[in-house]
C-alpha cells in the first residue's frame, strides 16, 4: 500500500510552525529507521525541530516513535524495584560508579545502560573498562540474573543495538549537521533509550555550568522538566536534580584516575564533592524505587556499598583487586603565587584529558586508560607558590602542549577567599 505521508510534506509541516501530528511522526521515524526516508531529508526536518520547536504532545509521539523502533526491556517480574540514573556529562563525573552499588545496598535494582565518552567528557564505559578484565557487553539474560541477585543488584553495561535504533540513526546525523541543541531531541534521544531499558523509576543529574552541554540553569531548567514530563508520560516515576558543573567533580578526569577515586568514596573516603552527589542521588532513587526505610549515607558508610561493586565489578569479569593503568608521564602544574585558588575551569580540564588521551574525537577512537588530570586544589582552598596544583598524566608526552594550553586561563589565584557553589541547585518534579 502507497503511504499517504512525504518526507517533504512532514518536513515542510514543521518548517513552517505546524505541528506534526501523530501519524507524521509514527511514519518519519519508521520510514528513516527502515531507509526510505534519506539521511538529508531527516536532516532537514531536524534542522525544522531546532528553528521551530515542538509541543510536549510531538516530543512524546517521537520519543515513543523511537522506542516502539526497537526492542523494549521488561524488568517487572523482578523480586526488587528498579530505578536508574541519568547524567547528562560533565567533567570528573564519575558518579555512576559509587552510586550504582550503593543503590543496590539499599534494596533496588539498577539496570545502567551507559555510553562512552565523546570530546570533554568523559563515559561511564571507558572508567570501567580500565579495570582488567571488565566487560560492557552483557545478555539481556545475565543483566536479570545480576538484578535478581541480593548480593549485586547492579548492572552498568553497553545498550544492545536493538534498544531504540531509531535514535542512534538520528543522532549520528544531528552530530554532523549541527542539530544537536533543541531541548525536544535532546530530551527524546536520552529518554527514548531510558524508557526502553525498562526501569520503574529514573532520576536525572542535568549538569549546569561552562563544563556542561547547558551552560546556564534556565536551558537545564528547560531541558530537565521536558525529560521529566517524557518520563512520567511514559509511566516511569522521573525527577531531576539541576548540579552544578562550573568546576569538575571531584580530584580527577580521567578514566582509571576516576575508577580508583570512585573506590575511595565507597571505602568511605574520596571528595566531599563527589560523597555529597552520590548520596543526593542515592536518596532520590531509593525514594522512586519507594525504598523508604535505609539511608544511604549508611550503606556507604557500613561498607554495604563496597561490597555490592566488588560483585558488580566481578560479575561482568572485572578483578576488583587488581592494579589499575597508570601512564607513563606526568607533568606537574604548579602555583604561580600564593593566595586562594578562586577558579578553575571544568572545560579546561575536561579538555586537557581529553588532549592527553582520556577521551576520544571520534566515536571508536582508542583511549588511553591511564591518562587525565589530578587536581591538588579545588576552589576555596589555600595554595602556596610553587605547589603541584594539578598533574597531567598521559603515554603520549607530545600531547602534554596542547593540554597545557587547554588550561591557560583555566584558573585563578586570587587574595580574596570564595565560597564553592552548591553542589545541588534544584529539583524537578511533576
Amino acid at each position: 500500500m502507497v503511504s499517504v505521508h512525504s518526507a517533504v510534506s512532514v518536513i515542510t509541516t514543521k518548517r513552517d510552525g505546524g505541528e506534526l501530528d501523530d501519524d507524521q511522526i509514527d511514519w518519519v521515524i519508521d520510514a528513516f529507521t527502515r531507509g526510505e526516508v534519506a539521511d538529508y531529508q531527516m536532516a532537514a526536518l531536524a534542522m525544522a525541530i531546532v528553528w521551530r520547536g515542538m509541543t510536549r504532545r510531538e516530543i512524546a509521539r517521537w520519543t515513543k516513535a523511537m522506542i516502539e523502533s526497537g526492542q523494549r526491556m521488561n524488568f517487572t517480574d523482578l523480586p526488587r524495584p528498579t530505578v536508574d540514573k541519568h547524567s547528562t556529562g560533565g567533567v570528573g563525573d564519575k558518579i555512576t560508579l559509587p552510586l550504582a552499588p550503593l543503590v543496590a545496598a539499599c534494596g533496588a535494582s539498577v539496570p545502567q545502560l551507559s555510553g562512552r565518552g565523546l570530546g570533554h567528557t568523559g563515559g561511564t564505559l571507558d572508567k570501567l573498562e580500565s579495570i582488567p578484565g571488565w566487560k560492557a557487553d552483557v545478555s539481556v539474560p545475565r543483566m536479570r540474573e545480576m538484578l535478581a541477585d541480593p548480593a549485586i543488584g547492579a548492572v552498568v553495561c553497553a545498550a544492545g543495538a536493538d534498544l531504540a535504533p531509531a535514535d542512534k540513526r538520528i543522532y549520528a546525523l544531528r552530530d554532523v549537521t549541527g542539530t544537536v541543541e533543541s531541548i525536544p531531541l535532546i530530551a527524546s534521544s536520552i529518554m527514548s533509550k531510558k524508557i526502553a531499558e525498562g526501569t520503574a523509576a529514573l532520576v536525572l543529574d542535568v549538569k549546569v555550568g561552562a563544563g556542561a552541554f547547558m551552560k546556564n540553569i534556565d536551558a537545564a531548567r528547560e531541558l530537565a522538566t521536558a525529560m521529566v514530563e517524557l518520563g512520567t508520560d511514559a509511566g516511569v516515576r522521573t525527577v531531576a536534580l539541576l548540579t552544578t558543573m562550573d568546576t569538575p567533580l571531584g580530584r580527577t578526569a580521567g578514566n582509571a584516575l576516576e575508577v580508583a577515586e570512585s573506590v575511595e568514596v565507597l571505602a568511605g573516603g574520596g571528595p566531599a564533592d563527589v560523597v555529597e552527589l552520590t548520596v543526593a542521588l542515592a536518596r532520590e532513587m531509593v525514594a522512586q524505587a519507594g525504598i523508604h526505610d535505609v539511608d544511604p549515607a549508611d550503606a556507604l558508610a557500613d561498607g554495604r556499598a563496597m561490597d555490592h561493586w566488588r560483585a558488580m565489578i566481578s560479575a561482568q569479569g572485572g578483578d576488583p583487586d587488581a592494579p589499575l593503568p597508570r601512564a607513563k608521564h606526568v607533568e606537574v602544574v604548579k602555583a604561580e603565587r600564593t593566595g586562594t585558588l578562586t577558579r578553575l575551569d571544568a572545560m579546561g580540564v575536561g579538555l586537557a584529558a581529553w588532549r592527553l588521551g582520556a577521551g576520544r574525537a571520534r566515536q571508536g577512537d582508542p583511549v588511553q586508560f591511564g591518562a587525565g588530570v589530578e587536581m591538588h586544589a579545588k576552589p576555596g582552598d589555600s595554595v602556596t607558590a610553587g605547589q603541584p596544583l594539578l598533574t597531567l598524566h598521559t603515554n603520549t608526552p607530545d600531547a602534554i602542549p596542547a593540554a597545557l594550553e587547554a588550561l591557560r586561563g583555566a584558573y585563578a589565584i586570587g587574595p580574596e577567599t570564595v565560597t564553592p557553589a552548591p553542589i545541588v541547585l534544584e529539583r524537578i518534579a511533576i
